[in-house]
């Protein structure tokens, strides 16, 4: 006997090629089996006229696809053609039986046509690429072969004796071709999806199981509530409770009318269900509506829910005494809630706190999250992450009680520095050229680690995404959207009111001097004033001068004055009324010669926004007399005087008979009534920023249309001044809004007989959290200066469960182009001086149009405009990336259901498995989905230390080799990985054939190997791109040393391949 050093050309394949002629016979004995040692000797193989194999027992891995040294191999991406050729070897040629026990070596007996053996090979082998010296394998193998016919003679007889004491069982061979048949079956789309999804969660440990999640023991499926909820918001409260149990929090941010506040109260139940204490803050306006749901009553759906939790403002937090609703707030046990659930929680910034006072945010944050029991935090908001990414980080503190390094377990080190840095990135892309500026560059620029934050606390579904991938037939069609309505009305009937530009000129020379008394306080005696009244920021490194403020508050009633003279001549002439009986209480004080005097109450300002809260809070300021200027104060205040009342006497001439806008109203109404865009329906909601212009509307509307046309009407201000035309009907506003859309909410029949509001007049208090879709005629009698708060009024009709089939938004707009209108607003508005602590903690001041694009006018120009022909979600909103973008939690509940309808299937799978399907999506281009994994070496290598998916990475490379998504962007590859899988639950025959057709049963690969490739390049060189960069910041550098070898350091776990639509 010789030893067989297996390496160079001393290999065991070297000895076996001479005996396999034709003709010739093989016996073999092996503890496993590579389809890649066949592919060697394939040919040969199949010139044999018989072959005896020995193998372990049934249950025996055989290692089809080899081990690590076959990753070239696999990569060819052939496995599947060499296992038919292996099974029709096997089923031809090959006897086979199995022993006992384990095997433990090999053997293999050549013979000559005459079945005499030549030479035998026996040892620590295997047939496999290693076992035949084609690889490298283990140098301690030891490997010995025949020299003499005698030792071939002997060692033969040992084979047959083994092979003769085994029985033939036909079931042998049947389960090793069922074995082969794994590998060459063709696979439908979704396992292959659903096979990525599994090795990209699985390894971050990320994967969900629903059953543990949603502890049925709580009894939550059996509830009303959770009965109540569509499929998409049932798979939202799975992920929501994940989170809140895992990192003790949740910001669910779904689109505007996909129900959030539904999968709330099911969250709630949850809570409740395990003996939880509950709080909701909501904003006032809104709290109505979450005492509704748990209150026995007949309007509520949920009565019988028996929901039992407690409900404040978000005001309350600033008050420590008297009561909210039946709660008194001096004995409430704050630290006693294990969850709080914050309504429009964006609202919770970090607001500017006067010396000593505490912030609500910090006493919701001190008092009821850190204190006491362990709360959990659940916040609502359908406001994307826009601009300010920051705003963000606020929130997240609640759920971490403001540790910043409470995610360092879950890839995220600082929670401050990954939100900063992120607002940094996402300002550099701001600045970038147009045709650059786009949500792929954006989402590479900002990072892993903001996408990791974000993955992990939020859930946030677009209603495009539940259309896509839940379809409609549960929820029912969204309705379609009419293209908008665009009016510009004049003001005056007779003509003879000045234009809007002419009354701007005497708006911007407006001093509006009684609102400002620091300007006139003498420059000696400024000091003393900064010193009393400026709020420290930066730890006292510079102030916020409250001259500053004043001024900015001088701009912000300039631009109340011109909003509401674009809402209505009536509110103008109100508020023209105001300032000039402050002009006139100020003079009368400075004649009196009061020896000090207070800063004026401003209680005319109805602009809704965070922003602007920290002008209008503040100590009062009081001047001595002695100390300011009386001479100039009082010119600029008889100037003001004289302005104001020229303006007022030309408003007064304005009645309702001559005013054209109302008349356009009218007339809108009346053509809306008498031709419904849905068959019988004459619901139209009115909304206005300001509670005047409601209130003058209901007053000049409602009578005439009971009269004209018989449809009933009210008025909701959420000021307590509701008023309706049905008689006897309550005022509150959960009746007026039932009235108003019974089928939306849920009215039960015998409340039937209260009767049916048509026509709803209506200011902001109502343009969130509303269902209203029996409606579906929307009319923005103002527009209001936040694009935003227009598609959330919109949102109250265009929701889920609409019977319409359609929905119109109308627009009332100035009449005068837009970009005049911005111009003008823009010089009324001036340079605007904010107090800003909320965007990154550090407190700057700000201009109020530079870096905020809410404000940015330019900005709102383009919004404004798309708003003229279209209407927009709130996720096309933000020129950036909205939430949407960048959550996995869908697909990880995709995961969850999948082991739970399949458990086992996936284990299954063979590596580099692959399934074969038909773009039909003109979005997503023909190519190759490849899911690969990093090995070895690569893993270091590949720098990319945030990458949150890592080791493994989606690419999707086109038909003609171009890169269509990096790994970078793998949300959008996963979703299209999602279209393209989606009800694709059996293999797509027709595309099969095709490909098997092109590729030749999958022997020509050659194509596929090349996208593989580039695939690869992608990954590598994206990663040397970002390790190069990184040389230029702080924290040193990834580069590593030494290259990549190529493909061979991934491993292909499975990919998709997409053909082009055939041509008929």
């Amino acid at each position: 006997m010789k030893i067989i050093t297996n390496t160079g050309t001393d290999r065991v394949i070297d000895l076996i090629r001479s005996h396999l002629m034709r003709g010739n016979q093989l016996d073999v004995v092996t503890p496993s089996f590579s389809l890649f040692a066949f592919a060697e000797m394939l040919e040969a193989l199949l010139g044999l006229k018989k072959i005896h194999l020995l193998l372990p027992p049934e249950e025996t891995e055989l290692a089809f696809l080899g081990g690590d040294t076959d990753r070239a191999a696999r990569n060819r991406l052939q496995t599947r053609w060499l296992a038919l050729r292996c099974a029709e070897w096997i089923r031809d040629k090959v006897e086979l039986r199995r022993t006992h026990g384990s095997v433990p070596q090999g053997a293999m007996v050549m013979r000559n046509s005459q079945a005499q053996p030549e030479q035998v090979i026996l040892g620590s082998f295997a047939f496999s690429t290693d076992g035949m010296g084609i690889t490298p394998g283990n140098p301690l193998s030891l490997i010995q072969a025949s020299e003499s016919a005698d030792e071939a003679i002997q060692l033969a007889q040992w084979f047959d004796a083994q092979w003769n004491s085994l029985k033939e069982r036909p079931e042998a061979k049947a389960v090793f071709l069922a074995k082969l048949k794994a590998i060459t079956d063709h696979r439908d789309p979704y396992s292959i999806y659903v096979l990525m999804l599994h090795h990209l969660f699985q390894s971050n440990g990320d994967e969900m199981d629903e059953e543990c999640i949603v502890k049925s023991a709580t009894g939550i499926r059996n509830t009303l509530v959770w009965k109540k909820l569509y499929k998409f918001q049932r798979d939202g409260v799975v992920g929501a409770i994940d989170k809140l149990n895992r990192f003790g929090g949740c910001i669910i941010a779904d689109s505007v009318g996909l129900g959030k506040t539904f999968e709330a109260l099911a969250i709630i139940k949850y809570h409740e269900l395990r003996n939880d204490r509950v709080l909701v803050l909501c904003p006032k306006r809104l709290r109505d509506n979450w005492t509704l749901y748990k209150t026995n009553d007949t309007r509520t759906s949920l009565a019988a829910a028996r929901l039992n939790y407690d409900v404040l403002n978000h005001t309350d937090l600033s008050r420590d005494g008297g009561h909210s609703g039946d709660i008194d707030l001096s004995h409430v046990s704050w630290g006693n809630y294990d969850l709080v659930v914050i309504d429009e929680s964006h609202n919770f910034r970090n607001k500017a706190t006067h010396k000593g006072k505490e912030s609500r945010y910090d006493r919701l944050m001190r008092r009821i999250i850190q204190e006491g029991v362990k709360t959990r935090v659940l916040m609502l908001s359908a406001t994307p992450v826009n601009n300010r990414l920051a705003d963000l980080k606020n929130q997240i503190a609640f759920v971490t009680e403001g540790d910043d390094t409470a995610l360092s377990d879950h890839g995220i080190a600082s929670i401050d520095s990954t939100t900063r840095l992120a607002q940094k990135q996402f300002n550099r892309w701001l600045e970038l050229e147009e045709a650059e500026k786009t949500p792929t560059c954006l989402i590479e620029m900002l990072g892993f680690d903001y996408f990791t934050l974000l993955d992990h606390l939020t859930i946030a579904r677009s209603r495009r995404h539940i259309e896509k991938y839940y379809g409609i037939s549960e929820t029912g069609r969204f309705p379609d959207r009419l293209s908008p309505i665009n009016i510009k009305a004049d003001v005056d009937r007779a003509g003879e009111f000045r234009s809007i530009r002419d009354i701007n000129l005497e708006i911007r020379r407006l001093n509006l001097a009684s609102y400002a008394p620091l300007r006139y306080v003498l420059p000696h005696k400024q000091a003393a004033y900064d010193a009393k009244y400026s709020t420290q920021i930066r730890g006292g490194e510079s102030f916020f001068r409250q001259v500053d403020r004043e001024e900015s508050l001088i701009h912000l009633l300039r631009v109340n004055v011109l909003k509401r003279m674009e809402s209505a001549v009536s509110s103008f002439r109100l508020t023209v009324q105001r300032q000039l009986q402050d002009v006139e209480a100020m003079l009368e004080r400075i004649e009196a010669h009061a020896e000090e005097i207070e800063e004026l109450d401003i209680t005319d300002v109805d602009i809704e926004d965070p922003t602007f809260e920290s002008l209008l809070v503040g100590r009062k300021v009081k001047v001595l007399l002695g100390d300011v200027d009386l001479i100039r104060w009082k010119q600029d205040l008889i100037e003001d005087r004289n302005r104001l009342a020229t303006l007022l006497g030309a408003a007064m001439q304005v009645d309702p008979d001559r005013d054209a806008k109302l008349q356009a109203l009218r007339e809108m109404v009346q053509n809306k009534c008498r031709n419904p865009i849905n068959d019988g329906n004459r619901k139209i909601i009115v909304f206005t920023a300001f509670s005047d212009t409601a209130q003058y509307l209901y007053e000049q509307i409602s009578g005439w249309a009971k009269r004209e046309l018989g449809i009933e009407a009210a008025l909701v201000t959420g000021t307590g001044r509701n008023q309706t035309t049905i008689p006897g009907l309550r005022k509150d506003l959960t009746t007026i809004l039932t009235s108003f859309s019974p089928r939306s909410k849920e009215r039960p029949e015998e409340l039937a007989h209260e009767g049916t509001l048509d026509l709803l007049i209506a200011t902001d208090c109502i343009s969130e959290g509303q269902n209203l879709q029996d409606c579906d005629w929307l009319i923005n009698y103002d527009i209001h200066w936040n694009p935003v708060r227009i598609i959330q009024r919109f949102g109250r009709i265009d929701r889920i469960g609409s019977s319409n089939q359609r929905i119109q938004l109308v627009n009332f707009w100035p009449n005068m182009e837009l970009d005049e209108y911005i111009n003008l607003e823009q010089r009324v508005s001036g340079r605007m001086v904010l107090l800003d602590i909320s965007a990154t903690g550090e407190e700057n001041l700000i201009e109020q149009q530079s870096g905020n694009q809410m404000n940015d006018l330019e900005y709102r120009r383009k919004q404004l405009l798309k708003l003229q022909d279209t209407v927009i979600d709130l996720e096309d909103l933000s020129a950036g990336v909205s939430i949407t973008d960048l959550t996995l939690t869908d697909f990880r509940i995709d995961l969850a259901q999948y082991f739970k309808a399949h458990p086992g299937k996936l284990e299954g799978i063979p590596l580099g498995a692959c399934a074969v399907t038909t773009g039909e999506d003109a979005d997503i281009p023909p190519g190759i989905v490849f899911c690969l994994r990093a090995e070895g070496a690569a893993v270091e290598k590949i720098a990319d230390s945030g990458y949150p998916l890592a080791p493994h990475y989606l690419v999707h490379v086109g038909e003609d080799g171009s890169v269509l998504l990096p790994y970078t962007q793998a949300k959008r590859i996963l979703d299209r990985l999602k279209r393209l899988s989606l009800g694709r639950d059996l293999p797509d025959a027709t595309a099969c054939a095709r490909h098997e057709k092109e590729t030749k049963q999958g022997e020509d690969m050659r194509h596929a190997q090349q996208l593989l490739a580039t695939a690869v390049a992608s990954v590598v060189g994206k990663s040397e791109e970002r390790a190069v960069a990184s040389l230029f910041t702080p924290g040193g550098t990834h580069v590593m040393k030494g290259e990549f070898a190529g493909s061979n350091d991934f491993e292909v776990v499975a990919f998709l391949v997409v053909l082009p639509e055939a041509i008929a």
